[in-house]
């Protein structure tokens, strides 16, 4: 009798659990005419239209990306990012004429905006999720303002303090800092790395390093003729370690990146990467910038096609939100006045 109960069960729980792979269905030439009709538009109106531009960019890359045969969504409008990008140039304005009549006023100003700016990072990534939707659901974020004063400043000087030793230590609280304040409608997203899983990727780069650097400083040693070769070394070498670096901290943070029962993963690998960021490289270059659309679209595609979800149960389970309205004044400044995360 148990027997065969569990033989009943054991079907339906292996068919809750499912891999579900992220697609981006978007096309370079299709986005190409979307870009430039935002860049001449943008231009001729003086700037006026990029609140548009955003949107239409920002809704066409959601609306090509599935999961579980369901596209993203991007909810903002684009008076509403007019608005706050309006008010964030006339503070912008402001701030400079201020700095011209009256310098002391100005450091004052500056000194405030300093302590302003984790407020606005707050706003902008709780802005940015409001606006993104999947399966008619909102994303959320909520973190307070010691949480963002302490990822902006002050774990970033304390990994300088340490000389590096403490700098994943800032990378992990600031990838947590994201991870845990943001929510699917009401259920919250985990994060599980540690500092050690980051600290063996810092370590990993200090030893490729030492080790190309032996190699560089043997060859120029002993046969000093090839020192172009050297200066080739040194550039694989950066090249490698940017590569890595990313690789490795991209399948790090999906690896430890949660929903309830729901697992993340990331096979992005130095090769492909590398070969993906090589083709947009030369086409960027030889099409004398016009193939950006389509590189963007090329690194989307590589980057979703590396992205997994391990899903246990269904994705229609999950309960929105209740409304509530982020201002897009937040993320128009971290526009104007050039910071963010």
């Amino acid at each position: 009798m148990e027997s065969t109960l569990e033989s009943e069960t054991q079907p339906s729980q292996q068919v809750s659990s499912r891999q579900l792979g992220f697609e981006f269905k978007g096309d370079g030439m299709e986005y190409f005419k979307i870009w430039i009709v935002n860049v001449l538009l943008t231009i001729i109106t003086l700037g006026i239209y990029s609140a548009w531009a955003k949107v239409r960019s920002n809704r066409y890359f959601y609306s090509n990306l599935y999961l579980d045969d369901s596209s993203f969504r991007y909810l903002a409008e684009p008076m509403t990012i007019l608005k706050g990008r309006l008010i964030a140039v006339a503070a912008l304005i402001v701030y400079s004429v201020v700095t011209a009549i009256a310098p002391m006023i100005g450091i004052v100003l500056l000194i405030a905006l300093f302590f302003a700016i984790p407020y606005f990072i707050n706003q902008s990534i709780a802005f940015n999720n409001r606006m993104s939707a999947y399966k008619n659901i909102q994303f959320r974020f909520s973190a307070t303002y010691g949480e963002a004063f302490m990822v902006m400043y002050v774990w970033p000087i304390v990994g300088v303090l340490t000389l590096g030793i403490l700098y994943p230590m800032a990378l992990l609280k600031m990838h947590q800092y994201v991870v845990k304040n943001s929510s699917y409608g009401t259920t919250k997203f985990e994060y599980t790395a540690t500092y050690k899983d980051y600290g063996m990727i810092f370590l990993m780069m200090i030893g490729i390093i030492i080790a190309a650097g032996v190699v560089i400083a043997v060859i120029s040693f002993l046969i000093p003729a090839l020192g172009l070769l050297s200066t080739i070394l040194i550039m694989v070498m950066y090249i490698g370690i940017i590569l890595y670096s990313i690789v490795a901290i991209t399948n790090l943070f999906y690896h430890n990146l949660g929903l309830v029962e729901h697992r993340f993963k990331s096979t992005l690998t130095i090769m492909d990467l590398g070969k993906v960021m090589l083709i947009n490289l030369f086409f960027t270059i030889i099409t004398l910038g016009l193939y950006l659309p389509a590189a963007k679209v090329r690194m989307t595609k590589y980057m979703c096609s590396c992205l997994v979800m391990d899903a246990e149960g269904s994705l229609d389970d999950f309960a929105a939100a209740e409304k509530e309205n982020v201002s897009a004044l937040g993320e128009e400044f971290g526009q104007v006045f050039d910071f963010g995360i």
